[in-house]
């Protein structure tokens, strides 16, 4: 086990009782729009992600199988988000499609991010971008599960 992986685990695991402590017992107390709203806010700064592209982002060697569909797969989840927020706010015919679909591209992103740079060796060659695993993902996996949670039980007609 790597010192990411302890990082990405103990961070979700403080995130996860946050929500515990602080969100979950009153979610059904919440709209779906007053929760929603900062999570998508969050997640539309995954274009960050694109830094494990950049140059002095991470260092040199960084694997290409792993650096590419990071970032673009954090790229696009942040377009989703930007485009669900828009129709949360708006209270749009279809908010609810597409939070499902920034919801699913997301998660799904970072579950292929995490394998990608346990088989590929990717933390070694993070360097400032470390940040990303350690302490942005565990947030990001905490708030999907969340969404989830929303978009399954509390989120009933309007937003």
């Amino acid at each position: 086990m790597t010192i990411l992986t302890v990082n990405l685990l103990f961070s979700t695991l403080v995130f996860w009782i946050a929500a515990r402590l602080y969100l979950l017992p009153r979610l059904h107390e919440l709209r779906a729009r007053s929760v929603l709203l900062p999570i998508l806010l969050l997640h539309a700064f995954r274009h960050l992600g694109l830094m494990f592209l950049a140059p002095g982002g991470t260092y040199a060697g960084i694997p290409p199988q792993f650096a590419y569909p990071a970032a673009f797969g954090d790229f696009l989840a942040a377009v989703l988000a930007v485009t669900a927020i828009w129709a949360v706010a708006v209270s749009a015919r279809g908010a609810r499609l597409l939070v499902w679909a920034f919801n699913i591209e997301g998660t799904l992103d970072l579950i292929v991010a995490i394998a990608l740079a346990t088989v590929t060796g990717a933390a070694a060659y993070m360097g400032p971008a470390y940040w990303i695993p350690a302490f942005w993902v565990p947030a990001l996996l905490v708030t999907h599960y969340i969404t989830f949670r929303i978009l399954r039980s509390s989120w009933k007609g309007a937003v």
